[in-house]
Order: C-alpha cells, then structure tokens, then sequence
C-alpha cells in the first residue's frame, strides 16, 4: 500500500514540476577526417518521446546506426523539483572520398512539433600522411626551441586576428597549439613582454582536449593555449617576440611486445622546447584632425549622463553622473571635460568600472560620478558634455554628447541673514579657533649638565676600535665567503660528498623496505651525482667513458676503476632483471659506499 501510494504521488508531483522546455539539439562530429577513417556523429535530444529522422549521408558510407542512449536525471533544491532528460542517436561512418561535403539537418518531431539540427560540414583529405594521429613522439629530443614554419609533427603559432590597426585599437592574439603525437600537458610557458603593448589576458578555457584540424592537408589536433587583448601605444611596424612553450611528450621506453603490443609498454614524458616565430604588426597613426575634446578611445562608444535632482540648497552637494559605454580601450579613456560657472565647485570624479574582455576588445561601461556643490543661489545651466573618439569602422573621428541639464540653488537662512559665502569654501571649513591656541610658558627650565662626558672616557674610544675591528672582521669573512661560493663548479665539488651520503641513505632505506627496484634506481643517482660534482662533467654530458677518463687523470687505481664500472654495469642490469639474492644489493651497496670514501680521501 505504501508503495503505491508514493507511486500515485511521483505521478503528480513530476507533471507539476514538467515545465515547458526549449527543445535543443546538440551535434558532436569531427570537423575533419582522412580518406578510409571511420567516425561518428551523435545528435542528443533533451526531450524524449519523440520520432528521430537522420539525414542522408551523401558521400560517406554508413557503417552503423542509429544506436540509441538514454539518461536522466531529477534535482530537488529548496523543495523545487527539476528533471532533466536526453536522448543520443549516434551513427558510424566512414570516409569514402575527398573533398567538402555538407551533411543537412537531422529532424525530431516531438508532440507535433518539428525541430532541426544545424548543419554539418566535414573536410576530408586524402594526402596519406593525414590518416591518423602518430602514436607516439619522435625518439629525438629538442634541446633547442623550434621557431619554424608550421610543419612537423608539434607546432605552436601566434594567430591574430588582424596584422594592421590603428594605435590604440584592440588586437585580439592567440598562442595556438598544433600536434600529431601524445601530449602528457604543458610543463612551462614565456611571454615576451609584449613591448609597445597594453595587455590584457582573455579568460581562455583550460585546454584539456584538442580539436581535429586540417593544415595543408595534414589532420592536426589543436587547441588555443592562452588569448591575450593587447592595445598599441606607439605607430610603426611593432615585433612582437616570440613564446617558448615546454611540451610533455609521450615517449615509448624500449621496443613493443611482439604478442601483446603497447599494451604492457612503458612510457616517459619527454619535455619538448617549442618556440613562435616573431610576430610582426603594423600600427598606423590616427588622423591629424584631432579634436580638442578627443577622450583617447578607439572603438564606438555612446555617452549618457543624469542629475540626481533639479532643486537643492545653496552649499548642499549634487550628483552628476556620466556613462561612457561601448567597445574600444575604455580603461585607457580619459574623464570627460565639464565646464561649469565659477559658483559651482566640482570635485573629481568617481569611477565606477562595469568592464569585461571580449575577443573585440573591451566592452561595457565606466561611470564618473561627480559632486556639484553651488556656493549661491539662482539657476544653473550644466551645458551638453562632448566626448570624442575614433571609430575605426569609419576611419575618422565621431562625437558623442549629453543633453543640457538645469537645476535651481536656494536661498539658506543663512544668506538671508546677509552673510556672503565665498566660492570654493564651505561652512564646515571655517573654524573657531581661539580656544585652540596655548601661551609659551615664561618660567625658566631646568637644565642638568652631566659632570663627566661619554666621550672624555678612554673605554668609549676602545669600544669604539673594538666595533671598527669586529666589523672589518665580518666584512672579510663574507668576501671570502661570497667569493668561494660564486665559483659553482667548487661548491659543488666540496659538497659532492654529503650529497652522495644523502642518497646513498635514500637507498639503503629501500633496500631494507623490499624496493629492489627503487634501490638501484636510487643507488645508480647517487654514483651518477657524485662523480658530476666531483669531476666536474654536467650530468648531461656524463658517460662511463668520460668518468674513466678523469679518474685515470686524477690518478685513481685502475682496480677502484674497474671495480665501480663493474658496480654501475651490475646496477643497470639489475634494474630490469632483479637480482635474486639480498647478499648481492648489500654488496653493491658497500662497494658503492667505499669508492664515495676513498674518492674523497684521494682527491681532498
């Protein structure tokens, strides 16, 4: 019983919260395939119970479809109940033949009403090495930043949106990024200071997936890194510098398992250098026929104003407000000129800023704000403000103004007692201040003279040269000290040795844990590390042939040669095919630890 009666009750609750919904269709689909690949595209419904009719697919084959999903979900929020519904109809096809091809729009009829789908437009190409994304990145490394041309299998550009303005005018710039390997994210980004420029940063969406693209009939993922709004401040040709961007790239450790493939591969993220190629813009200079009134704004603006009221008292205040609003630098506009009587004082501005970023520059409205205060009474005219700006649409200069305000200054009680109030001074600032003035004390001080002074005394002179000698001391002991430790390659050499025994540490905290893996691992860094820093050779440019090298010229024993040769052969080894036996790390262990001691005993 109790069952059915909640079910009785969802039954009448759900259509009372079932308002009526805007039917909307949503398209997913890539914009471009190869010749030969298979896809899909999914329309979803945000209705149900309705008749689905897909479009012909005139120059793709169809592989599958429809296969239909279904999900919904219900919301109760302070009592209010809210369901939501959708449908997915997904269809797979494939690519038969090159060229642009328009897909027309699918149709749902839904309780006698029909809606449609936008069109789809998808480019094929044919060229065979567009047929797929690479798996995998080129086993070469980038050590130096790639600035060329888009080409390659990892790109980054600078796109404006514009290479010629006007000084002042927004540039909208995009970084972009173009690829055909596995990313694993982007570890680093430099922009240049964008010199000749006001910057302003775009809110860009966190690129977390890339969208297919086809460049020169080469299919790329892409995806904009970042957006910028930048303002030019000066005329002529303007280089823009390039943007270094740091890569992850995905990198396949050893060769594939002929059974199993990938599937049991391991990857690193190898960091890939990446630079735009400079960026050159070309900034005209605005008219010569410059208004006297010109506000400094590129765009299109309007400009309202409003009085808060048309009767006020003679020294009470007034706010004149004035709205510039548009398109353009409105950050960089300046205030509006009002000319007023010389029996009205006006104080600056307020500024209110109602201000967003948009990809055509920045848009909404400022607001100035001023206090008016009339110092007599009568009728006052504040006259029609103007405020000019360049329209580049145009290409010459618009005026925009407000209407003519008037209001009227009473008479006070006090100005009909015949007391003249000044311009420019309010009653509040005129003080008494008699009250506030003291007498100069004539009664002689008393003054107490010391009977011996600090500096007849001998000890004050001997501290004195005390304080001269320890601070000639601690000024040569820090030169000395800055001095070693501005040669980098000494520093390191003398700490070469507590470095090693941190690692070493590190490892032996494995080995006792089981972690043979990390072990070795661990033991192997603190060798590499220590013969760095002690012999002076960048761990980059580090090899077993190098590091015999300089121990021989150190005159290190060959059998302390051979025998950490051997040590690091059996470590390397070791980290692929375990050893079994613990006696064996532990002696690898030891070995290591002796050389770190007899090295630095040798070459102290």
């Amino acid at each position: 019983m109790r069952r059915l009666i909640i079910k009785y009750l969802f039954i009448l609750i759900v259509p009372s919260v079932a308002v009526a919904q805007e039917i909307v269709i949503k398209t997913e689909y890539p914009r471009v395939v190869s010749v030969g690949e298979q896809f899909s595209i999914s329309w979803t419904i945000n209705a149900g119970g309705g008749e689905f009719s897909a479009p012909p697919f005139t120059g793709f084959y169809k592989l599958m479809g429809p296969q239909t999903s279904y999900s919904s979900s219900m919301q109760i929020i302070n009592g209010r109940i809210s369901q939501e519904t959708s449908y997915t109809y997904t269809y797979y096809l494939q690519a038969i033949e090159e060229g642009k091809f328009v897909i027309p729009p699918a149709l749902i009829r839904v309780k006698g009403k029909e809606y449609r789908s936008d069109s789809i437009y998808i480019e094929v190409v044919g060229t065979p090495g567009a047929r797929q994304m690479q798996p995998s990145a080129s086993r070469k490394q980038a050590t130096e930043p790639a600035a060329v041309e888009p080409s390659g299998e990892l790109f980054v550009r600078l796109i404006p949106n514009r290479t010629e303005l006007y000084v002042g005018e927004p540039l909208t710039l995009s970084l972009k990024l173009f690829t055909r390997v596995d990313l694993a994210g982007l570890e680093e980004v430099k922009y240049p200071d964008f010199s000749g420029f006001v910057k302003e940063e775009l809110e860009t969406p966190q690129l977390t997936s890339l969208q297919r693209e086809n460049v020169n009939g080469v299919i790329y993922g892409t995806g904009i890194i970042q957006q910028f709004l930048l303002f030019p401040q000066i005329t002529g040709e303007i280089t823009i510098d390039p943007v270094q961007v740091t890569a992850l790239v995905q990198q396949r450790i050893g060769e594939p398992d002929p059974f199993f493939g990938d599937f049991f591969s391991r990857f690193a993220n190898v960091p890939r250098v990446l630079a735009t190629l400079p960026l050159k813009i070309t900034v005209k200079p605005l008219p010569e026929n410059k208004p006297a009134d010109f506000s400094g704004i590129v765009g299109k603006i309007n400009i309202s104003a409003s009085l808060n009221k048309d009767t006020v008292k003679v020294n009470d205040a007034l706010n004149f407000k004035i709205t510039v609003s548009g398109t353009g630098n409105l950050r960089l506009a300046a205030k509006p000129v009002i000319k007023l009587s010389p029996d009205i004082e006006i104080y600056d501005p307020k500024i209110t800023d109602n201000l967003r970023n948009s990809t055509s520059g920045i848009t909404g409205q400022r607001t100035y704000e001023y206090v008016l205060i009339p110092r007599h009474h009568g009728d006052f005219v504040i006259p029609s403000v103007t405020y000019s700006y360049f329209n580049p649409a145009t290409k010459q200069f618009e005026t925009a103004s407000t209407k003519e305000f008037r209001f009227h200054a009473l008479k006070t009680d006090e100005q009909s007692g015949e007391v003249t109030v000044f311009g420019g001074v309010t009653r509040e600032d005129v003080k008494y201040l008699g009250k506030d003035i003291r007498f100069i004390k004539s009664l002689p001080g008393i003054i107490i003279i010391p009977e011996k002074l600090l500096l007849s005394n001998r000890m004050f002179m001997w501290y004195y040269v005390l304080a001269l000698l320890i601070f000639a001391t601690v000024l040569i002991l820090r030169r000395e000290h800055v001095r070693r430790n501005a040669d980098i390659a000494r520093v390191r050499n003398r700490r070469a040795g507590k470095v090693a025994k941190k690692r070493l540490s590190v490892a032996y905290k494995c080995l006792k844990s089981g972690m043979k893996e990390k072990f070795y691992e661990e033991l192997l860094k603190a060798l590499w590390g220590y013969m760095s820093d002690k012999l002076g050779i960048p761990l980059s440019e580090l090899t077993r042939t190098k590091a015999v090298e300089k121990l021989k010229e150190r005159n290190v024993d060959d059998q302390i040669i051979e025998k950490i040769s051997s040590i690091i052969e059996r470590c390397e080894y070791a980290r692929f095919a375990p050893v079994s036996a613990p006696s064996e790390a532990e002696e690898l262990y030891e070995g290591a630890a002796q050389f770190i001691r007899y090295i630095e005993n040798k070459l102290d």
